[in-house]
Parts: C-alpha cells; sequence; structure tokens
C-alpha cells in the first residue's frame, strides 16, 4: 500500500532525449545514483534540471518505483515546479507521490503513525496566529505579566528548540534557564501538553514528532527506511538541525541520498539554517561523491568574475568557481 504502484521490470534503457539536454557535469550527478552525492550547485547552472531528471532517470532505468523516492525541497513553490518539470519528462502526473517540502511529508509520515506520537491521524495543524494565541493563554495561566513575557517572543525562543530538534526534556538546563529567565522552558513543556490534548501540532512538531518516533519505535524507524531508497534533497545548504536528523536517519539504511546545495548561498541561519549541514556531507556520509555544477547560464562573464572574485575572501567553504560559455563580456559591474 505503501507504494500503490506496479514494480518496474528491471533494469531498462533511458531515452536519450533525457540526458542529451545536460552538461557531463549535469549527467554526472545524474547517473550517479548509488550512495551519497553532494551536489554543488552554483547560482544559474541547472540544478532544477538535475534534481527532476535524476528523479525521472531513478524511475526510467528501473532502479525505483514511485513510491520509493523520496524528493524534498523548502517551498511549496518549489515542490510545484518539481513535480511538474518530472511530469513532463515522463509524460504523466505525478500527484500522490514523495515529493514535497519538508513539512509535507513529514506531516504524511507522522499521520501515518500518530498513535505513536500521541495523537490522532486527524490532529490539527495550527498556524502562527493560533499558536500565539494559545501560547497567551498558557502565560496567563501561570499569571505571568504578557507584556514581560510576550507570547511572539517566547515562541520564537520554542521554535528554535523544535527547528534543533528538542524537545523539553532534551534542552539543557543551562539553557533552559538562560531562556526568558526559564519562563520560555517552562511554557514549551506546557505548549506541548496542551498541544498533545488539543489533537494538534504545529508547524516545528512535523519534523520533532517524527524524530521522537523514529527514536522510540524502531519498527515505524525500519519500515520507513525501507520504503524510501532514494532521497532527493534541494537547498541543502538551508536545512536545520532537525531537517537534518530526519534526513540522516531516513538515509541510514540504503545510503542512497543525494544533496543539492551551495554552501556560497547560504542566508537562512537567522531561522535556523546551518551552514555546517552541507560543509561536513562527506563526514557525514564517508564515501560520498562530491559533483560540482560551475557552468552558469544565467550571467556575464563580468558579473560571474566579480562574484566569484568576491565569495573567494570566504572562510569554511567547499569551494567552486563559476564560469560561463557566453561570448559576450557584458557590462562592467559598477559599485555604487
Amino acid at each position: 500500500r505503501a507504494l500503490n504502484d506496479a514494480p518496474l521490470p528491471g533494469r531498462t534503457a533511458v531515452p536519450p532525449a533525457l540526458l542529451d539536454p545536460l552538461n557531463a557535469s549535469q549527467r554526472e550527478a545524474v547517473e550517479t545514483t548509488e550512495g551519497p552525492v553532494l551536489v554543488l550547485a552554483g547560482a544559474g547552472t541547472g540544478k532544477t534540471r538535475v534534481l527532476t531528471t535524476r528523479l525521472a532517470y531513478l524511475l526510467l532505468s528501473g532502479r525505483a518505483r514511485q513510491g520509493e523516492i523520496l524528493a524534498v525541497t523548502f517551498t511549496n513553490k518549489a515542490a510545484r515546479e518539481m513535480r511538474e518539470r518530472v511530469a513532463r519528462l515522463l509524460g504523466r502526473p505525478v500527484e500522490g507521490w514523495w515529493v514535497g517540502t519538508f513539512h509535507a511529508l513529514a506531516a504524511r509520515i507522522l499521520r501515518a503513525n500518530a498513535e505513536a506520537a500521541g495523537l490522532r491521524s486527524d490532529f490539527t495543524i495550527l498556524d502562527e496566529d493560533d499558536q500565539i494565541r494559545l501560547l497567551k493563554q498558557l502565560i496567563e495561566a501561570r499569571r505571568l505579566d504578557v507584556k514581560r513575557w510576550p507570547a511572539r517572543a517566547l515562541s520564537a525562543v520554542i521554535q528554535r528548540w523544535k527547528d534543533r530538534g528538542l524537545t523539553p526534556d532534551r534542552v539543557s538546563a543551562a539553557e533552559g534557564a538562560a531562556a526568558a529567565d526559564g519562563r520560555a522552558l517552562e511554557i514549551y513543556a506546557d505548549y506541548q501538553e496542551r498541544l498533545k490534548a488539543l489533537n494538534a501540532a504545529d508547524f516545528g512538531d512535523l519534523l520533532l514528532h517524527n524524530l521522537e518516533i523514529f527514536r522510540t519505535a524502531p519498527a515505524v524507524l525500519e519500515r520507513t527506511q525501507r520504503q524510501f531508497r532514494y532521497l532527493l534533497v534541494d537547498e541543502y545548504q538551508d536545512s536545520n538541525v532537525a531537517q537534518y536528523l530526519w534526513l540522516r536517519l531516513l538515509a541510514q539504511r540504503h545510503g542512497n541520498i543525494c544533496c543539492v546545495g551551495d554552501d556560497d548561498q547560504s542566508i537562512y541561519s537567522w531561522r535556523g539554517a546551518e551552514v555546517g549541514n552541507i560543509l561536513r556531507f562527506e563526514a557525514d556520509f564517508p564515501g560520498a561523491k562530491v559533483v560540482r555544477l560551475e557552468c552558469n547560464y544565467r550571467s556575464t562573464p563580468h558579473i560571474l568574475a566579480a562574484a566569484s572574485g568576491l565569495i573567494a575572501h570566504n572562510r569554511g567553504r567547499l569551494g567552486k568557481t563559476l564560469w560561463t560559455e557566453a561570448d559576450e563580456a557584458g557590462e562592467k559591474v559598477r559599485v555604487i
């Protein structure tokens, strides 16, 4: 039932039209299907084409069935674009496949295993306004001054803990005491209890509950690991700790994880992104293949030279140099 499609009859020849549009590096990223793969994709180098072609290649070559591939993106727009592109490549719809955002895919797994998290499968997912409203009630119930302990500020602390995969009992005593004089941790514990009583979860809980289920229900983890033979991850440089832990657990059985990202474009640390996830990929997944996409199809040589010259000064990067086959150098970069 999990796969809901017929098995493909072994390895088959892939139509040349699928791979012909790719350059050498893109093709290497698509055809290196087994084991961990890190695709360092510079800006404008065709990373979305690589991801969608790789997914189609896994299916058309007979390496996987559609229910055995988990493809993760960061936004609904990116997920929609990926589904549309894959559908065009295959000539058939991909609705119902495991292609979506971290939160959407984690929610599907959680609904199938809700009881292991103390919820029913029809649990409600609260939006931000609902979260703030509930936190205000809990703050008032503890007779705290809502002006001194504003719900929105406490929510930010709680969500950051969730981004790091920390349930209330996993927050260190020192960190818990330091956050809003210990009040944030108290409210966090109250909040989680109240959510379960309401049969509800917030967005941070979707991954957090997945992690707890995988830790406490080995049979669920094993079943999920068996199902997903191949993992594809977009914008890996933007992943937070909880997302990283979730992916590592899912990849442990088959080891076929392909992460596409660019350490030079990691700008979301303020919302929990950990650039260290992409920087230590080779250490986390021994024997990993690293493929660099450096041919840029978007910008002029002058722009690429300026960008490469600037980013080369960054410390702690994996390193790549963008180039283009464009004949015209374009306008020179002006500093204003």
